[in-house]
């Protein structure tokens, strides 16, 4: 049962790397708008600013579900 557990609390945190794929996506694509569009700069990193935010919120969602299982089920 605890190998359950402990390949559940596993997955969970891949997560994390849905978020990081998603954040370096992101980056690249707002580089590439800011060079094309330098006036647009403040546009852009706000939007870039809230979309790696939702994508980091992703990851954490994904360790906090790891920890509880860890900690309930454990």
């Amino acid at each position: 049962m605890t190998t359950l557990i402990a390949i559940g609390a596993g997955i969970a945190v891949l997560t994390g790397i849905g978020a990081g794929i998603g954040i370096g996506i992101a980056t690249a694509k707002a580089t590439d708008a800011v060079a094309r569009q330098p006036e647009a700069e403040g546009k852009i990193s706000k939007l870039l600013l809230l979309g790696c935010a939702l994508a980091e919120a992703t990851a954490i969602y994904g360790f906090v579900i790891a920890l509880l299982i860890i900690l309930f089920l454990g």
